[in-house]
């Protein structure tokens, strides 16, 4: 779900340093990272989730992301 006021809002949280850098190389920011970077108490969250979804497997990122989105659309989740 996007929330603007989250945009407005980005401090120093886990994700305020990926966005800026992505930003800035023109690149579209995942809607997460403005959740991370404004709720800072969730860095174990984005640290297991990029555990999962990058670290070493088997199956290649996209491979996974592709999991990820089937089962988002299975359970009727846009995320």
């Amino acid at each position: 779900m996007y929330l603007p006021t989250l945009v407005e809002k980005i401090g120093d949280g886990n994700g305020a340093e990926a966005i800026a850098q992505m930003s800035k190389a023109g690149v579209s920011v995942p809607e997460i990272l403005y959740d991370f970077a404004y709720k800072t108490h969730t860095r174990l969250l984005c640290q297991f989730t990029q555990e999962v979804m990058r670290g070493p497997s088997d199956l290649t990122p996209g491979q996974r992301e592709l999991i990820a989105a089937m089962t988002s659309a299975e359970n009727a989740c846009r995320f």
